[in-house]
């Protein structure tokens, strides 16, 4: 929605777009603008909110790799918050259900293999990801090791679609999205080789 406002507020005059972005970009060096940004993250994602919109700005902002850098981190915090506090909060509930059979199912799939070809889904919500590990009691190290590869994957091909498509220079309009299939790609693939795994297993 804030994307969609932003394009029409630039197509209609009612703001500069170029001239926002060389403005922010002249703050890029401030060394607690990464810090702030990463903390930002880092909340929204430990509450469940779209600590991913971030992505936005910061993409927008610094050069593909700092962007990259800055994103995968309060990705990793923020989740490794998240799963220790819906671990923390869903104590008592996760007791009654953890001798089920597809809580110990859900338990067993959640690899490294599965957890890194969700993270690097486009548009799979990493929210969605961190509580339910911290629910599953999954592997704090696949856990983290999986966010740390995939948001980095992510976040550059992100960086890059959006640091093109906002530098001046080259300024399109528009955001091409030609970029985020391989992502989409490697995550169906991956999970496709875990189902059959599976099922290979369970014959």
């Amino acid at each position: 929605m804030l994307v969609g406002l932003g394009l029409i507020l630039q197509q209609t005059g009612a703001i500069d777009l170029e001239g926002v972005i060389l403005l922010a970009r002249q703050y890029s060096d401030r060394w607690w603008l990464g810090i702030l940004l990463v903390l930002i993250q880092t909340v929204l994602f430990t509450f469940a909110m779209t600590g991913s919109s971030i992505v936005w700005i910061t993409a927008a902002i610094f050069t593909p790799v700092t962007s990259t850098a800055i994103l995968a981190s309060g990705t990793t915090l923020g989740g490794i918050s998240a799963y220790l506090f819906s671990e923390r909060l869903s104590e008592e509930w996760t007791k009654n259900i953890k001798s089920s059979r597809i809580y110990q199912l859900l338990h067993k799939q959640s690899n490294f293999i599965t957890l890194f070809a969700l993270r690097v889904m486009p548009g799979f919500p990493h929210s969605v990801i961190n509580y339910s590990c911290g629910i599953l009691k999954t592997s704090l190290i696949n856990f983290t090791s999986a966010a740390i590869a995939g948001s980095i994957i992510k976040t550059y091909v992100y960086s890059i679609v959006i640091y093109k498509a906002t530098t001046p220079d080259t300024l399109t309009r528009t955001i091409s999205l030609s970029s985020v299939w391989p992502l989409l790609a490697l995550s169906m693939l991956l999970l496709a080789a875990i189902a059959v795994k599976y099922y290979l297993n369970n014959r």
